[in-house]
């Protein structure tokens, strides 16, 4: 595991990244280095004269994080120059983005808990939670503003991109869509977007050539449906503790899911056995009740549509692995595939 200290501001924090199994020493040394240095502009970046600004900004910051779409920028960036100073600022235009969008989910979605502490709009109210998200996009804006007018455009159409994927799941599928592909528009659109800029932006500053910059962009296109599909699985499967969020939140706030979904097409096709339409019915009751959310969290783990929902992840992440057969041998393409194995098995 790739991981950094904590920053002399704050030291009760410390930011590790994803488990990404870096078997090039020097690899994986400059990545840890250069994280380091997106972290002190990250804390940078967020900073404002406003105290409530600054604290409430600070706030998903300084609960660590996997720092997952930075660490993408900077190893997608090591098949060019990784050492240009834009790669940096790139990485911290994406993880601003990401930030931002995670005050505004947890508010729509009512989360009480994000990265293992209390959500911003648990601590300050949504009105408060909504505004530092906006306050975070507009910094992101002003950083990728330097880096030139095609990455505003990219970072333009992913945002866009983002605010689509939150509508269409906010609307589900119209009339005559399938519900599951529905879905994995929306997990394009949610979460796949902010990972296949997080790659493109860094071979682009990297400097490396227009189809390795295409490849790693739709790698991480495919990364980010694999990632999402199983963080699905971890909602259902993990504790609290090891996901950072509280278990079954998707559930009790009907945010649709891919095991659920599944669960319903057994309905809609007419497979269904009683014990599916009896969960189902279990699944659309009140389950504000802690105790009927572990009831429906534990009936869902027992079913087999949590094993689909598996070996979807695993076949998006090798579709992903896929990508890469255009670029060179080495440890950069050696890591990306581990990147994109460790996802797999982050669902298994």
């Amino acid at each position: 595991m790739t991981s950094v200290p904590p920053t002399p501001r704050d030291r009760t924090a410390p930011v590790t990244t994803t488990a990404i199994p870096i078997s090039d020493p020097e690899l994986s040394a400059a990545l840890t280095e250069r994280l380091g240095e997106v972290e002190t502009r990250l804390r940078a970046a967020v900073a404002h004269a406003d105290p409530l600004a600054d604290t409430a900004s600070r706030h998903l910051v300084n609960a660590g994080g996997k720092r997952l779409r930075p660490l993408l920028t900077l190893l997608a960036a090591e098949l060019g120059d990784g050492t240009r100073p834009e790669v940096v600022e790139a990485a911290v235009v994406v993880e601003l983005t990401h930030l931002a969008s995670l005050y505004h989910d947890d508010v729509m979605d009512s989360a009480p808990v994000r990265r293992g502490a209390p959500s911003a709009h648990a601590v300050w109210g949504n009105s408060v939670a909504i505004m530092v998200g906006d306050l975070l996009f507009a910094r992101a804006a002003s950083t990728v503003a330097a880096l030139g007018p095609e990455a505003v455009l990219i970072q333009a159409r992913t945002f866009e991109r983002l605010c689509l994927g939150q509508l269409h799941e906010t609307i589900g599928p119209g009339e005559g869509d399938d519900p599951v592909e529905h879905y994995l528009e929306v997990l394009a659109d949610k979460t796949a977007s902010l990972l296949s800029t997080s790659a493109r932006l860094g071979a682009m500053f990297a400097g490396c050539p227009a189809e390795v910059v295409g490849t790693v962009a739709a790698y991480g296109e495919k990364l980010g449906v694999a990632f999402q599909l199983a963080d699905d699985v971890l909602d259902l499967a993990s504790s609290g503790d090891e996901s950072g969020k509280t278990p079954g939140t998707d559930l009790r706030e009907k945010v649709p899911t891919m095991p659920v979904l599944l669960l319903r097409a057994r309905i809609a096709n007419g497979t269904a056995s009683e014990g599916d339409v009896e969960l189902v019915d279990l699944l659309d009751a009140d389950l504000t009740d802690d105790a009927a959310l572990a009831a429906a969290v534990g009936a869902l783990r027992r079913h087999e549509v949590l094993a689909e929902t598996r070996a979807l992840a695993v076949r998006w992440a090798r579709s992903a692995v896929d990508e890469l057969d255009a670029l060179p041998a080495g440890p950069v393409s050696d890591a990306l595939r581990s990147f994109a194995e460790a996802l797999a098995d982050r669902a298994a």
